[in-house]
């Protein structure tokens, strides 16, 4: 696997990830389109990864009051637990620091609230849905 991650900048990645989050949010997860490709788009840095030229993964930050909101992170299928969501992590994490965002906030879904613990997020909240899928707020100092 020859995988580069990087900030999108051009429509080209713009699009690539958007097809990444189609398949995992959209067909995947039954996430409405209209909840998954928002008002925020144009006010975010958006990420993308591939493996050679295929686009496998996506995330997108967004500044708020708090600090940096991470959304909209996933993988497609095929691709997950071979270390790519932390690759794609790790670049979102060091575009924050470039912004001096010094606090990052997401909404996990359930089953991934391991993965974030693991990169030093903490849970803040309780469980609640989003999109019909439990979820739980988390935060990290970076």
């Amino acid at each position: 696997m020859a995988l580069v991650t990087k900030l999108v900048s051009t429509e080209k990645e713009y699009e690539d990830a958007l097809l990444v989050r189609r398949e995992v949010f959209i067909d995947e997860q039954n996430v409405p389109e209209d909840l998954e490709i928002d008002e925020y788009e144009k006010d975010c840095f958006h990420f993308i990864s591939y493996d050679e030229t295929k686009p496998v993964a996506a995330g997108r930050l967004r500044k708020i009051a708090e600090g940096g909101k991470v959304e909209r992170i996933c993988v497609l299928k095929p691709y997950r637990k071979h270390g790519i969501g932390i690759n794609l992590m790790e670049a979102l994490e060091a575009t924050a620091k470039e912004q001096n965002i010094p606090q990052l906030i997401l909404n996990s879904q359930t089953h991934a609230e391991k993965f974030y613990l693991k990169l030093g997020y903490q849970p803040v909240s309780d469980e609640f849905m989003e999109a019909g899928i439990p979820h739980v707020k988390m935060k990290k100092s970076i």
